[in-house]
């Protein structure tokens, strides 16, 4: 029972991801997506079912459109795999509770965000807006302890980058701002500020990194959105464990 739900989850996870890479490339473009079917963004040649079965259409396919040749972007194949694995681990790390609908949102939004960022350098207020009712709801249900721990935890978030965008005279964008806010309502006061620090280190040694081998130069600008996921997602799933250890050694 535990290997279906396991690889329930995986495909679930897959789709969802197929979904959410035309979800982030679509919607700040302001292009339909509900009712279009999915289209090849060189030729515009609409795909068949069978080109666009996740991860596998783009292996058999070796990566490119089957009509015109053109290189496919790997972004595709690594969100669906990516929320497949995320999807698997929420439900191996929190089992069949409601805290799971929870993880699953915060995964979907989060892959959603890594889309927009890379491609275009953007966190949507449609996509934050979209998912936070359900975030308020669910911890409304299932409340962090104490309870006004997701109300400070998103005023927090959202007012220290606002500090940071007014110092530094955008030194980040309003879109993090936003995101933090909402990520504070999910993880709270603690976990927030934790997302922050991982996703600033994180930042600082890969952009370090990318202008030593000549990938960027100091004045061009790098999403910042997938380090903001990457920190957010250690701090759902392991921030507690992290600020204890922490706290241990003081």
């Amino acid at each position: 029972m535990d290997l279906f739900w396991t690889c329930l989850s995986f495909l679930a996870g897959a789709i969802f991801g197929s979904f959410f890479n035309v979800v982030g490339l679509r919607v700040p473009k302001k292009i339909p997506f509900s009712n279009d079917r999915s289209y090849c963004p060189n030729c515009e040649k609409q795909l068949h079912w069978y080109e666009l079965i996740p991860i596998i259409s783009f292996i058999i396919q070796f990566g490119t459109c089957r009509n015109c040749q053109t290189r496919i972007s790997f972004i595709y194949p690594f969100i669906e795999l990516v929320t497949g694995i995320l999807f698997v681990y929420a439900y191996m790390k929190i089992g069949l509770h409601l805290e799971l609908i929870t993880a699953l949102l915060l995964i979907s939004m989060l892959m959603i965000i890594v889309v927009t960022d890379l491609s275009y350098m953007v966190i949507p207020n449609k996509i934050l807006l979209f998912f936070l009712p359900f975030f308020i709801l669910l911890r409304t249900l299932s409340p962090l302890e104490p309870w006004y721990n997701a109300v400070f935890g998103a005023a927090i978030g959202f007012l220290l980058i606002a500090l940071i965008i007014f110092f530094s005279k955008g030194g980040m964008g309003a879109g993090d701002m936003k995101l933090f806010g909402v990520l504070g309502v999910v993880l709270g006061i603690g976990n927030v500020l934790l997302t922050f620090f991982i996703a600033a280190c994180l930042g600082a040694i890969i952009g370090s990194i990318l202008m030593i081998v000549k990938r960027v130069n100091r004045k061009q600008a790098i999403p910042f959105g997938p380090y903001i996921v990457v920190g957010a997602l250690i701090s759902y799933f392991y921030g507690n464990n992290i600020i204890q250890a922490y706290l241990s050694l003081l």
